[in-house]
């Protein structure tokens, strides 16, 4: 791995320091121009400063971040590591500044912020929550590219029955029922400070003190589930994930929901992080319910969800190690 600052095993000094801007890249130069350009106004208000790790592009990205943002902390894994990787390198490097960091704001690079966006971000962060809990990570109000499609981000963790309820009815119908669907789609919980199990991470910020606890993410998966992973150890840490309504940004998005290797991924990766945190005969209903979703929508014509039903139907996909 390649840096271009020295790094130190050190950890963020809650309070201390500017705002760490993390963005993990891997052949990203057709969307980093706009990124980079429209960071000072989402960060306005912020002492901050850019850390991009990136995974073994080979598209010239390295050399465009040098060129349009030569302060910033450039790491090279070297490999097409994963996300949570990615994210760990940045997190590595800027602990090595001097004076440490404050709080980590980890975001895709096909994110658009709004003025001042990550202040409102920072400021709820170590705010109050129910139960005695701490506000450690905080997310924004997230459109989609059109500026005005609100994007549900906020989600329940899995159940066996939130499964069953997207099998059955489909992730925005069941969606209106807490019990059946792990997508909250009732639109006054994105009109104030809620309270999620946790959120879409393609715009996070995250507590120093937060970060401590929780240490490292979790690079076993590659991609998808680790923002999920993370925020439910936060939550077991006492640190909940918040909606900042005021907060908003723009999502590009990505291709998940249309590529079949991507949506395979993204589902086993779901079973496996339910497999972590239940025991074998929870885990064999969830996959079950998860199959019958896929497997329904696999005979509508769903390209991405055959191949997903393909895999869950393999018991040796869900003991293979994730990567691209």
């Amino acid at each position: 791995m390649q840096f271009d600052q020295p790094t130190a095993d050190r950890r963020p000094e809650p309070g201390a320091g500017p705002v760490a801007v993390l963005v993990v890249t891997w052949n990203s130069a057709t969307v980093l121009p706009e990124f980079l350009a429209s960071l000072p106004e989402g960060m306005a208000g912020l002492d901050w400063r850019l850390v991009v790790a990136d995974n073994d592009s080979a598209d010239g990205t390295v050399e465009l971040i040098r060129s349009l943002a030569p302060d910033a902390t450039v790491v090279q894994t070297g490999r097409n590591a994963g996300y949570a990787a990615g994210v760990n390198a940045a997190l590595a490097a800027a602990a090595a500044w001097e004076g440490g960091f404050r709080a980590a704001l980890v975001c895709n690079p096909d994110v658009r912020m709004s003025q001042g966006c990550a202040k409102l971000l920072v400021e709820a962060l170590g705010t109050g929550a129910p139960g005695g809990a701490r506000v450690g990570i905080s997310v924004p109000l997230l459109y989609e590219e059109d500026g005005r499609t609100l994007l549900l981000s906020l989600r329940r963790e899995s159940r066996v029955t939130r499964a069953l309820g997207e099998a059955v009815l489909g992730n925005r119908r069941a969606g209106r029922f807490p019990r059946w669907s792990e997508m909250v789609t009732d639109p006054a919980a994105y009109e104030r400070a809620t309270v999620a199990d946790w959120a879409t991470g393609a715009l996070m910020a995250l507590s120093g003190e937060c970060l401590e606890a929780c240490g490292a993410w979790d690079e076993s998966f590659f991609l998808y589930s680790e923002e999920t992973e993370y925020c439910l150890r936060a939550r077991d840490l006492g640190f909940v994930t918040r909606l900042e309504p005021a907060a908003t940004a723009t999502h590009l998005g990505g291709d998940s929901q249309v590529s079949p290797r991507l949506w395979t991924l993204l589902t086993l990766n779901r079973v496996r992080l339910y497999g972590r945190r239940h025991g074998a005969a929870a885990t064999a209903a969830f996959r079950a319910a998860v199959l019958l979703r896929e497997t329904s929508r696999a005979l509508l014509g769903r390209p991405a969800s055959l191949a997903a039903a393909k895999a869950l139907a393999d018991p040796s996909a869900l003991r293979a190690t994730p990567g691209p």
